[in-house]
């Protein structure tokens, strides 16, 4: 046997407000939206990747999803890690459209990374190795 991730979750406060964010500012794509009671089974997919890894944009309503995300958040910790093609230049793209970091592209031994807020309550980190 050998397991692929198929679906990776980021527990949002707002799942209106993180597909806006996902896909306006990160340029993900949606892939499922089907009401599930009062939320959304609401995912998004890397653009280009129709068949790819889902990233389930889950509602943090349950309390230990709360405390989880609160504790990251305190510490600077990301939930999540994205590949760019380029940190320094995804950096300026985001930070001209508004997105606050926390972290400027910084040398992380072979690869840059910087760290983002989703404005859902989650630290994401990018990430891209120099070009050579």
């Amino acid at each position: 046997m050998q397991a692929r991730i198929h679906v990776t979750s980021v527990f949002v406060d707002d799942q209106a407000k993180a597909l806006e964010f996902y896909t306006g500012k990160l340029g993900f794509v949606p892939k499922e939206d089907v009401p599930v009671g009062d939320y959304r089974w609401l995912t998004v997919v890397g653009a280009g990747e129709p068949d790819g890894v889902q990233l389930l944009l889950e509602p943090d309503q349950h309390p230990a999803a709360k405390a989880y995300k609160q504790a990251l958040l305190a510490d600077g910790i990301p939930v999540a890690s994205f590949a760019v093609d380029d940190v320094e230049a995804a950096h300026r793209e985001l930070e001209a459209a508004g997105v606050a970091f926390t972290q400027p592209p910084t040398p992380m031994g072979p690869v840059i990374t910087a760290v983002l807020d989703d404005t859902c309550g989650n630290l994401i980190q990018l990430v891209s190795r120099p070009a050579e």
